[in-house]
């Protein structure tokens, strides 16, 4: 290897990192993140180094036009999808939870608000708002004037703002508040799980068709409550002829910048469970439950 190929290759090592970040915000997935960041290296690769004076300027702008144009391919498959489509969990742990700011920008209330903005809305909200782009460098990476992005960015903005939940960040109060959750919804306490969930509460599943799994949103406590004790107690219950031993459980693990439940059943995670809480009485606003298996590869827990 030349000392130019070492250089190269270093310079995609500083950025790899941050090219995922960028690229799972906009489309939600650790699967399609990966693919464009393996596809950023394979551009990366084909292009004359020595006429790149800012490599990290240079693979933002090939990462995020890849990233655009599959959020867009990615629009229509998400249309025809069987039940909501919610963002794929990403593993994370208690270092990314040190700011509010950057929970919020990957947390799954974030990213679920986020599905309702077009395509270029999304790229230009994520560059601005997360990573702090100046709108003349978002115009660059898109090809469009400054005052095209700001009206875009402005446009984006407001859309959010008026969908985004209140964010609840108190790490200790989210981890205590799963951790109540996970134990009621496993021990079938009823009573227990309705003293945590708010009045309102909406829960989404996305199962992409899987049996037994909602494919409309369900809301207020009581229906919630009944269908979560149901639905996890028919998971946790052994099949003919298993052994005690193999009744499932569960777990908290870090997801999207915060703690979540993790729902295994003999040996296998079959779904991750993220809830929102009100900041003023911490009680559960919303609950998103992933249990679509092509989701759930990377998330381990106890089990």
């Amino acid at each position: 290897m030349t000392d130019a190929d070492a250089r190269s290759v270093a310079d995609f090592e500083k950025n790899r990192k941050l090219l995922f970040k960028v690229a799972y915000r906009v489309l939600g997935s650790v699967a399609d993140a990966e693919d464009v960041v393996q596809e950023s290296w394979l551009r990366w690769n084909r292009v004359d180094h020595s006429r790149v004076t800012d490599p990290q300027s240079f693979l933002i702008q090939v990462s995020t036009r890849l990233a655009l144009d599959r959020l867009r391919r990615a629009k229509a498959s998400r249309e025809a999808y069987v039940g909501p489509w919610l963002p794929e969990p990403l593993p994370t742990g208690p270092e990314i939870g040190e700011g509010a700011e950057t929970a919020d920008s990957v947390s799954m209330a974030m990213l679920v608000v986020l599905e309702t903005l077009s395509p270029l809305e999304r790229v230009v909200f994520v560059l601005r708002e997360a990573f702090e782009f100046s709108f003349a460098d978002i115009g660059a990476v898109l090809g469009r004037s400054e005052p095209t992005v700001r009206q875009i960015a402005r446009r984006a903005r407001a859309h959010v703002r008026e969908r985004q939940p209140r964010f609840r960040y108190d790490r200790k109060v989210r981890m205590q508040v799963t951790e109540r959750f996970l134990a009621a919804c496993l021990g079938g306490d009823i009573d227990r799980l309705l003293d945590l969930l708010a009045p309102e509460v909406t829960l989404w599943s996305d199962g992409n068709g899987l049996r037994g799994v909602p494919r409309t949103s369900v809301r207020g406590a009581q229906k919630v409550s009944r269908l979560l004790i149901h639905g996890i107690q028919k998971v946790l219950r052994p099949s003919a002829g298993a052994s005690p031993g193999e009744r499932g459980g569960g777990s908290v693990v870090d997801v999207n910048g915060g703690p979540a439940a993790l729902i295994v059943a003999a040996g296998e995670t079959v779904a991750v469970v993220v809830v929102d809480l009100d900041p003023v009485t911490d009680r559960i606003t919303q609950i998103w439950i992933i249990a679509n298996q092509d989701k759930l590869g990377g998330i381990e827990g106890e089990r």
